[in-house]
């Protein structure tokens, strides 16, 4: 008797949808936008691509054993995918997070069965690093620490798969690619590949215009620990994104197109409309890495402040 099904979740990672963006139709007609759907990934973020490409690498190479805890530090959505991946995976895992990360997305990690250590809030993702380095440091032989900003593992998940997505689904049309700047193992990644295959496609990155800002999930690079990944030399440009009119971009294309993303979204959207405004056509990429459904205790679909 033939079976039936997908053999394990982590089989339905990557080949999301790609789908036309006409928020910006009217005002910029001869430019064309795309975004990749990342939300349809099984853990609900690009963030499942970077998990199962580290956890698989370090199971290649002998790294990560079921004697070992996974552990890494993380804002959020790397951690959902990695608490799913070490569910399907009989893997234990251990996540350092920044207190003030959302109430969804502590409890998604909760329900997969990670366990959660909270670093301080004020200090944001660089004061999450520093206390997984801490825990590491202390217990090495325990723990398996992929180190997400700094394993050529995570970019590579993008390079052999979002990129090569891409290219397929826009029948190698694509002009320009533009995606946030978090680990930068997203923007690093499919910006290598999709330079390699047309040098001409010109690639934006987007991160806060400054230090202090409510873009959940990216960084300030100027300000904040480096990761190793980040080749800034595959940019052509790096633009900074101020918080509020991401938020009211994200929150218009929900209530335009219904698509209810999260803030990383927003402020990939403000970057879409700067650069359409910039040029006179083309065909425009970019990468919506979560659904919204996970930010709606911080109030980013409540009404704006008066």
């Amino acid at each position: 008797m033939r079976r039936l099904g997908v053999p394990g979740i982590t089989r339905l990672v990557g080949n999301t949808p790609l789908l036309r963006v006409r928020l910006f139709e009217r005002e910029f007609p001869d430019v064309e936008v795309y975004a990749k759907a990342e939300w349809f990934n099984p853990g609900g973020s690009v963030k499942d691509r970077a998990a199962l490409s580290m956890i698989e690498d370090g199971e290649r190479t002998g790294a990560l054993t079921h004697d070992r805890t996974i552990i890494d530090s993380t804002s959020g959505n790397t951690g959902i995918a990695y608490a799913l991946v070490g569910a399907a995976k009989g893997y234990q895992v251990k996540l350092v997070m920044p207190g003030n990360v959302s109430a969804e997305r502590k409890a998604l990690v909760t329900a997969y069965g990670a366990e959660i250590v909270y670093s301080d809030a004020g200090e944001g993702s660089d004061g999450a690093i520093r206390t997984v380095r801490e825990l590491v440091a202390a217990d090495p032989d325990r723990y398996f620490y992929p180190d997400q900003y700094s394993n050529p593992a995570n970019p590579r998940a993008h390079y052999e798969g979002t990129a090569v997505e891409i290219l397929g689904q826009t029948e190698g049309r694509i002009t320009h690619f533009l995606a946030g700047l978090g680990t930068t193992g997203t923007f690093v990644g499919t910006s290598r590949r999709l330079k390699e295959h047309d040098p001409s496609i010109r690639t934006i990155a987007i991160q806060p215009e400054d230090s202090f800002h409510g873009l959940e999930g990216l960084k300030h690079l100027p300000t904040a620990i480096v990761p190793k990944v980040w080749t800034p030399e595959l940019a052509d440009e790096v633009w900074g994104c101020p918080t509020e009119p991401a938020y009211e971009l994200a929150r218009e294309i929900a209530r335009r197109e219904g698509l209810l993303v999260g803030h990383s979204s927003g402020a990939a959207l403000w970057g879409v409309r700067r650069l359409a405004a910039q040029i006179e056509r083309g065909v425009v990429v970019t990468v919506f890495p979560d659904a919204g459904d996970r930010y709606l205790s911080t109030g980013l679909y409540g009404r704006k402040r008066s």
